[in-house]
């Protein structure tokens, strides 16, 4: 459940089929995000699933696998 939310989440915020979205979906490689599209992400995530993300574990984030891990 976790996870289709956060599909639902990069989808739009990548503008990306929901479907190319797998757990090692790479952030930059695959979606081509820059520093300020993961700004923009980290904030997303924080509102979807009501947590905070520390800039340090942020840093942290490569994958989508990654990411679900940090809002676990």
């Amino acid at each position: 459940m976790e996870f289709e939310r956060m599909r639902a989440v990069l989808a739009d915020q990548f503008n990306i089929d929901p479907e190319e979205i797998t757990m090692g979906s790479r952030l930059v490689a695959d979606f081509g995000a820059d520093s300020l599209d993961i700004a923009e992400l980290i904030a997303a995530i924080q509102e979807e699933f009501d947590v905070y993300i520390s800039e340090e574990a942020a840093e942290g984030i490569a994958t989508v696998g990654d990411l679900l891990e940090k809002i676990r």
